[in-house]
């Protein structure tokens, strides 16, 4: 095996490497790195925690030159990617002056502004808002002439495909482009075909979430999902190494879990799309700080997240497909460390267990008569198809380039324009109470209000935004 200082990165960063436990290069590392030294064009397809974050950043940061301009650009699906990113090039330039930032929505726009005013090398962005940027004239990438692409199914799958060519157009046609993804969808083929130069690929097929995960599941009736999750977290959640993260299908199962489970004197908070992002840097910054222990999430947290410490993954509720499960359990056994999951499965998720056998093989075993959990389910999908979803509707992947609104295809920003955008689409006033035309009125809005809550638990931002089950 080689070292980081055999693969050509440079000495200040193999410095902070090994100040952060980083001994010895992992595979998709040894791979990579040579080929983004040389200036070759990479697309790299691994499992989540095999160390692909260092596999671009190390030779990204060993090119650039913290004497010049902006050199380098990496585009992340969401905040939390682009924070966790930025983190990890901030502690690798501790022996150097290289300067990095993250420019994301949800952050005040002019202190993004002014900290780009004062220069930096590399930007770490969410493509929404570096549009923005680029409008207002806040940043220019002319010079760039290094591109990362993390995550780039993801991205495509959130719609972002029209955004990443606008980004692309405003960079000189000799940059070099990396290009990492968990799967390889066609559409991910045509843009790489499209912008990236004899692209060299590197498949790193070793299983980190088979390998270093003790998978494990339940049958279980839902009615007795709770009583089971407080008998699994009582014996570890005293262990002061242990950190947790619970994934539940919405939002409101995450407050209503975190509600029940402090009466249960269980140290736990949520984290879910309805906070703010000041809100979510808070309740994960308290969690690396072990504050509290269990963290009951939604699967905004499935991806992005690095947190090493976490040891166990409960999934109280399966995600709607296979992709999601293995991101979910990846949160734990990051960068070859160990770690536990256990799946609660109810009759209506046998299809989707079905499937996750199919990749998981012999890995994942059945606790019920370890437990002495009986239950009595009938394969109610036959075997044909997919279970119908309890908690939400479906969300169904769109083609590369492909409005999530229609088929057709739209500018961005093309609100109230008419045809097929945004315009199309009828709003209510807020505080239309009572004033007819299909508004409502005091007495609706107050019982929508009080649909699915319980109690207030402590943070009333949790109950804000949203008013329904979802």
């Amino acid at each position: 095996m080689s070292t980081f200082e055999e693969l050509g990165i440079e000495k200040s960063i193999v410095k902070a490497l090994k100040e952060n436990g980083i001994e010895q290069p992992f595979p998709i590392q040894e791979s990579i790195i040579p080929l983004i030294l040389k200036g070759e064009d990479v697309i790299g397809r691994s499992n989540t925690g095999t160390g692909k974050t260092a596999a671009f950043v190390a030779p990204l940061l060993s090119k650039i030159d913290p004497k010049n301009y902006l050199q380098g650009l990496i585009l992340a699906p969401t905040r939390e990617l682009a924070i966790q990113i930025t983190d990890t090039i901030n502690q690798f330039v501790k022996y150097s002056p290289i300067k990095a930032t993250s420019i994301y929505g949800g952050q005040n726009f002019q202190v993004q502004k002014k900290i780009l005013s004062r220069g930096v090398n590399i930007v770490v962005a969410t493509p929404g808002r570096l549009l923005d940027h680029i409008s207002h004239g806040t940043i220019i990438l002319n010079k760039i002439n290094f591109v990362v692409l993390d995550e780039a199914d993801r991205m495509l799958d959130m719609g972002f495909i029209e955004d990443i060519k606008d980004i692309l157009s405003y960079i000189k046609a000799e940059k070099q482009i990396c290009l990492f993804s968990a799967t390889m969808p066609e559409s991910i083929v045509r843009l790489s075909k499209e912008y990236m130069k004899n692209p060299k690929q590197v498949n790193i097929e070793k299983t980190i979430s088979q390998e270093n995960i003790n998978q494990s599941y339940i049958l279980i009736y839902e009615k007795d999902k709770f009583k089971q999750l407080v008998n699994t977290l009582k014996p570890i959640s005293t262990n002061k190494d242990t950190h947790v993260i619970v994934f539940a299908a919405t939002k409101q199962r995450t407050r209503d879990l975190s509600f029940k489970l402090r009466n249960e004197n269980f140290f736990v908070d949520t984290i879910h799309g309805d906070l703010n992002q000041r809100q979510r840097e808070n309740t994960l910054s308290r969690f690396r700080n072990k504050k509290f222990n269990i963290l009951i999430a939604t699967d905004v947290a499935s991806r992005g997240l690095d947190i090493p410490t976490v040891s166990h993954i409960i999934n109280y509720d399966l995600p709607d497909d296979v992709e999601t499960y293995f991101h979910r359990i990846g949160r734990t056994a990051r960068a070859g460390a160990q770690g536990t999951s256990l799946s609660f499965v109810s009759q209506n998720d046998m299809y989707i267990l079905r499937k996750i056998q199919n990749i998981t093989q012999n890995s994942l075993k059945n606790l019920n008569a370890e437990l002495g959990i009986e239950v009595d389910f009938k394969d109610s999908t036959g075997g044909a198809g997919p279970r119908n979803n309890r908690f939400r509707s479906s969300y169904q992947r769109r083609e590369y380039g492909q409005n999530k609104y229609s088929d057709e295809y739209r500018p961005r920003n093309n609100y109230g324009s008419g045809g097929g955008g945004y315009g199309n689409r009828e709003y209510r006033p807020r505080n239309n109470y009572g004033s007819g035309g299909g508004g409502y009125d005091k007495e609706d809005r107050y019982q929508s209000r009080l649909k699915g809550i319980t109690k207030p638990l402590g943070r009333r931002n949790n109950y804000d935004k949203e008013y329904s089950d979802n």
